[in-house]
């Protein structure tokens, strides 16, 4: 279930992929939400996957030699067909098993774990969807405060750096401390639930709205994740 409070003005529902796809960001709109209720049975796709690491990728191949339920049939359609209507359209989705990503333990972790925006030199969308397990989490960009302005983290970024005074913001983007964000106080952080199909906004160029501010969740104990994203 989608917590929806105060995101009237950031977020858009439509009914459809088409929409999904078409409907242009516009205003403080930087993330597209097709909503819907899944059918079948999700984890058994998960169960049926040996993880000899932290995430294993799936491809349609493989996918389709799995022995599942009727259940687990529903789930492996709905997820194929996601994967053509996108395709469709020109993405190239994966799907991923994920136990958990690599964490980075610095001061300042630039990992998925951060609320981050994606950026792009050319026109792009992020689409993504949690079929099973902890959902991604999105932060509207007035509760949100890029880290690399915080008078505390920029110091310590400036510790880092060994150059000339001008150079430094282009140390900031080259290292992508530029892209990552931590809410505010009063900030409350959407989580974008399990089987819709979203699109997020990115920063690219021709971009006409802020690109989306995001994150992965921390994972349940023993209950892996099953993703979408492209």
């Amino acid at each position: 279930m989608i917590d929806v409070s105060n995101t009237e003005n950031q977020i858009h529902y439509v009914t459809n992929f088409e929409e999904l796809f078409s409907t242009a960001f516009f205003g403080d709109v930087n993330a597209i939400c097709w909503h819907r209720k899944l059918v079948g049975d999700f984890s058994e796709i998960i169960n049926k996957v040996k993880l000899n690491s932290n995430i294993v990728e799936l491809n349609g191949v493989q996918l389709l030699k799995l022995e599942l339920s009727e259940q687990g049939q529903l789930a492996r359609e709905l997820i194929l067909n996601d994967f053509e209507l996108l395709k469709t359209h020109g993405a190239s989705p994966t799907l991923n098993v994920i136990k958990c990503y690599e964490k980075d333990e610095s001061f300042f972790p630039t990992d998925v774990y951060s609320f981050h925006v994606d950026r792009s030199p050319v026109p792009t969308d992020t689409f993504l969807c949690t079929y099973f397990g902890e959902a991604s989490e999105i932060l509207p960009n007035a509760q949100a405060q890029q880290k690399v302005l915080v008078p505390e983290i920029r110091e310590e970024l400036n510790k880092l750096y060994d150059g000339k005074d001008e150079d430094f913001e282009s140390f900031l983007t080259e290292h992508f401390f530029d892209l990552h964000y931590q809410p505010k106080p009063t900030a409350q952080i959407i989580n974008l639930g399990v089987g819709h199909l979203w699109r997020l906004a990115v920063d690219h160029p021709q971009s006409k709205v802020l690109p989306c501010v995001h994150r992965a969740p921390n994972e349940k104990a023993g209950e892996n994740r099953l993703l979408m994203i492209c």
